[in-house]
């Protein structure tokens, strides 16, 4: 296990409630969707639920960061809210919980204006719905090169926003984002983009169910960013690490975890929202 030192970490932002703490505890949680009724979901159904599932992912964070020599303030904890319900959000939003996450635009631009909080789009950015995306994400974690990205910052930069963003970093070549060669590349030109700002890296290693199987993506997502930071110490951040194995990613350096259903519990079928959609497809654009 690679040990990281304690550091400075990038502080990002929140936009805090207008609301007396906890004015939502007990409010019935729903999540998922059949049919045009909003269904409850066992596994969120019951705040208790959700505060146990809170503080056990905080506990597992603090674990990692004890066995790296880390602090737990080096570690943003982001939740991803992929078909929770508002209710669910507000609830979590009220037991301390301070940066939400969405996959999709339609579903963002529908949460963020309904919870004052610091909201992460961590979905692929598609060039009908990057205007959504500059509208209400305060951090992007997908950054790749294409029309999109061009989309999204010319909008925030009209908007006078700035947008942080992570490059997604590809080391399979079979996944969306840019190879490790060529990061250097495309952080020139997102550098010389008004309305955002490149501050790290992301990464999304092969599917495993064995966690230590993340650890060498992990561990070179790091290292590629310590070689990086020689030239751009801007870029401080790395945002790797899911619910099944954010604790090797916060061992390997991560300064963002991305969690889902560890806080939430299972989800319901994906559903692509309507604005997500092209005509006549059926999935994401």
């Amino acid at each position: 296990m690679h040990g990281v030192p304690a550091r400075a970490v990038l502080l990002l932002s929140s936009r805090w409630p207008d609301r007396t703490p906890g004015s939502h505890r007990g409010a019935p949680v729903l999540t998922g969707v059949r049919g045009d009724t909003e269904v409850a979901d066992p596994s969120v159904g019951r705040v208790p639920d959700l505060r146990a599932a809170i503080d056990q992912v905080r506990a597992g964070i603090a674990r990692a960061c004890d066995r790296a020599g880390r602090t737990s303030n080096e570690v943003v904890l982001v939740a991803v809210t992929k078909t929770v319900s508002i209710e669910a959000i507000r609830t979590a939003r009220t037991m301390g919980l301070e940066h939400f996450a969405e996959n999709y635009a339609g579903e963002l631009a529908e949460k963020a204006p309904l919870v004052p909080a610091t909201w992460h789009f961590v979905g692929k950015l598609q060039t009908g719905t990057a205007p959504r995306v500059a509208d209400h994400a305060d951090v992007v974690h997908s950054a790749e090169p294409g029309r999109a990205l061009e989309r999204m910052a010319a909008r925030a930069a009209r908007r006078g926003k700035q947008i942080r963003c992570l490059v997604q970093v590809d080391f399979t070549g079979r996944r969306q984002g840019v190879s490790p060669e060529e990061v250097v590349e495309f952080l020139g030109t997102a550098e010389g983009l008004a309305g955002i700002e490149p501050v790290g890296l992301m990464t999304l290693p092969p599917w495993t169910e064995d966690p230590e199987a993340t650890r060498p993506w992990f561990a070179k997502l790091r290292e590629l960013r310590d070689q990086l930071r020689e030239v751009r110490p801007g870029l401080t951040e790395l945002s790797m690490g899911m619910s099944g194995d954010y604790e090797v990613a916060v061992e390997e350096g991560a300064t963002m975890v991305r969690v889902g259903t560890a806080l939430f519990g299972p989800r319901p079928p994906d559903r692509v929202p309507d604005s997500d959609r092209s005509p006549g497809r059926r999935g994401p654009r």
